[in-house]
């Protein structure tokens, strides 16, 4: 009962997105990898949304009749992108690059958490700066304050 009172929690906190996706679908059951849709295009430090043609590759034949993939479909013929609603935004202050942490041994889940098991997706892991400090003392990485933040003179 707990695990459930929690999991609903999670789900009242997750942003509302303006098509549901299910990540426990696509990257559960159809053990779709992270960066199949979420490319990390050069210089490697950001991970993107997907692309609508990415999903179109997929949702032309599959459910394509479906209000949401109607939706979805509208977007990619009028080449918009689909406004998702971002879950983690660090301030502008912060550096942070996904090639670096990917390069270290991070796994998607070790910041985003178990999302192949979440119909939807909302904050679980912090992100202020004492629990990047203590992901940091704990994987015996730098903590020195240039590593996230630009030197001010």
């Amino acid at each position: 009962m707990l695990c459930l009172s929690w999991i609903a929690l999670l789900a009242a906190d997750a942003p509302v997105q303006p098509i549901p996706f299910s990540h426990k679908q696509h990257a559960g059951e159809l053990k779709l990898a992270c960066k199949s849709c979420h490319v990390n295009p050069p210089p490697g430090e950001a991970m993107t949304f997907p692309a609508e043609r990415t999903c179109m590759g997929c949702h032309t034949a599959v459910k394509a009749e479906s209000p949401e993939i109607r939706k979805l479909a509208k977007f990619h013929e009028e080449a918009n992108p689909v406004p998702w609603v971002r879950v983690y935004k660090l301030p502008t202050f912060v550096y942070w690059s996904h090639k670096s942490h990917l390069a270290a041994g991070a796994t998607c889940e070790t910041c985003h958490g178990p999302v192949a098991e979440r119909t939807v997706i909302s904050k679980e892991k912090g992100i202020a700066m004492a629990d990047c400090m203590n992901c940091h003392r704990q994987t015996k990485a730098s903590n020195d304050c240039s590593y996230c933040h630009e030197k001010l003179n």
